[in-house]
């Protein structure tokens, strides 16, 4: 693992969970799996610091322990799950588009805290959405609408159950969720239980407050006593199944940009109606025919059958391999193979890298050899049109960063230079998995100046901060403008241009984890087609 990527990982928590968590995790990011002594030994912490801070990121699902070949218990910390963090916002308003504002808080709710019970965190949203309610002077809801819209997240897979260590006698998480993997559709079970009810028993307690200490010290007790029904059943947002549909999104918008918007449309009916018949891990999807797709479209659409088929059509002709026919029966079965589109999306990246980077006529040699695969730089200044000294220069530019390979191939076993072909290509996983580390050391670089220009004008902008809580509690309108009037003008231009520099650097990273998501689809998508490939060979 890169040290680019684990300095951005303790960037993330120090940010989210402050500097004593940052150093637990170098310790598990340098070490990898290690039990809780070397812990203790490596941070200089306490042990009861460090048994907190070790509980405070397995609730957050960054840590999970298991029992190695000693009995030991080892811990170790996944880094994609922090990186995560940084697409959050994304999570939240992928569900309020999709459920709406109860959605969006519950989804809020669960990745904030990590695990929680349905219970828990369905009473605590209703009660959020209540208090908005009151105050804008609009009813009530009731807890059964939140519940409802949990349930919908569940059967669609956004969220999941948290595998249950304690049911397990080698407490072996890994081994808890490969089992609960097994039966796929018990992560997704609602428990039953009235939550409408909890709230309302919740608030007669809350109102009975009135009577004797005897009658108080009873009522506590009781409210002790109980337990929620579905006590210890935790429930953790399915990143996997986010991140599907952030895929299913971007080939979406790649489908409306090259052809139009109403080709994506029928792109996204067709990836709606598999979304969830196939494994978020599968490099295509399953097969769909025409009928069905025609069925699900959009009324406001307007398609005919005969302008659907030709949308397909275009699909599968234009889009390099992303759609397909593979079958006549039912007026034609269909497949995205998201490999192959994910793969023209990566290669979209890396060349803005190279044109960037290295200049427009790189750019030229790499799409040369992206369609020639492998080429001798003879062919190479044929067909980019480029002088033999310049295009020697440019390959040769692009080989020391390893964005293009070599291949020898001898005419003689001795591999004497005179009898050799030298024929340059581009190995597209190679290369994606230089620019992932790029947008790593980038993202960390961006939260760096982030922090320091944050720091250098602390006093500033703790200044606005105090002066704007003052002014919300006057009513006087002289009064506030006298207050506003403690910053001066060149503090006020100092201020604008610390806001201004911020926001660029939020959306830079913004920028970069977009392109992080799509090099990282593509990688996971190349490996499992590599596998995939490998088992059919050994069918063979």
């Amino acid at each position: 693992m890169s040290q680019d990527r684990n300095a951005l990982c303790c960037l993330i928590l120090r940010e989210h969970f402050g500097e004593l968590v940052s150093q637990i995790a170098k310790v598990l990011l340098k070490k990898g799996p290690c039990i809780l002594s070397y812990i203790l030994a490596e941070s200089g912490l306490e042990l009861k610091q460090v048994k907190k801070l070790l509980s405070l990121l397995i609730q957050h699902n960054i840590v999970t322990f298991h029992t190695n070949k000693r009995g030991a218990i080892e811990y170790t910390i996944h880094c994609d799950i922090i990186q995560w963090r940084i697409r959050f916002p994304r999570y939240i308003y992928c569900a309020k588009t999709l459920y709406g504002d109860a959605a969006e808080l519950l989804v809020e709710d669960l990745l904030n805290k990590g695990q929680c019970l349905m219970s828990e965190t369905v009473i605590t949203i209703t009660d959020k959405l209540n208090e908005a309610l009151d105050a804008s002077g609009h009813p009530r809801i009731k807890a059964g609408l939140v519940k409802e819209k949990f349930e919908n997240l569940a059967q669609t897979h956004f969220i999941q159950r948290c595998p249950n260590c304690l049911e397990h006698d080698d407490t072996d998480v890994v081994a808890a969720a490969a089992e609960q993997a097994g039966d796929e559709e018990e992560l997704y079970i609602i428990p039953k239980m009235d939550i409408d009810g909890e709230v309302s028993r919740k608030r007669k307690r809350s109102t009975e407050g009135e009577g004797t200490p005897a009658k108080k010290s009873r009522t506590e007790s009781q409210e002790k006593a109980e337990t929620p029904k579905d006590d210890g059943i935790y429930w953790r947002v399915n990143f996997e199944r986010f991140h599907q549909h952030l895929r299913d999104q971007v080939l979406v918008a790649s489908a409306a940009s090259k052809i139009d918007q109403k080709a994506g449309e029928v792109l996204r009916t067709f990836l709606r109606l598999s979304e969830t018949k196939f494994s978020s891990g599968a490099t295509t999807s399953c097969a769909i025919s025409v009928n069905e797709v025609f069925r699900a479209l959009p009324k406001e659409l307007s398609l005919t059958r005969h302008v659907l088929e030709m949308y397909m059509t275009m699909l599968c002709d234009d889009m390099n391999g992303l759609f397909s026919k593979v079958d006549e029966m039912s007026g034609g079965l269909y497949v995205v193979n998201f490999y192959k589109g994910l793969q023209e999306l990566a290669k979209a990246h890396i060349e803005s890298v190279v044109q960037e980077r290295f200049g427009s006529k790189c750019l030229r040699i790499f799409r040369v050899l992206l369609v020639k695969k492998h080429s001798k730089q003879k062919q190479i200044e044929d067909y980019a049109m480029i002088s033999s000294k310049e295009a020697k220069e440019l390959l040769y530019n692009m080989f020391s960063e390893n964005f293009i390979t070599l291949t020898e191939v001898s005419k003689t076993p001795d591999h004497a230079p005179s009898r050799t072909f030298y024929l340059f290509n581009v190995d597209v996983p190679q290369v994606a998995r230089i620019v992932e580390q790029r947008c790593f050391k980038a993202v960390k670089n961006a939260m760096v100046r982030r922090e320091t220009e944050v720091a250098e004008h602390k006093r500033v902008l703790d200044k606005k901060e105090r002066v704007d809580a003052i002014v919300v509690t006057l009513t006087d309108p002289e009064q506030r403008e006298e207050i506003e009037q403690t910053i001066s003008p060149p503090e006020k231009e100092q201020i604008q241009k610390v806001k201004h520099t911020v926001q660029m650097l939020d959306q830079c990273e913004t920028q970069l984890d977009d392109s992080l998501f799509v090099l990282q689809s593509y990688l996971q998508a190349s490996t499992q087609h590599n596998l995939e490939n490998v088992a059919v060979k050994k069918k063979r």
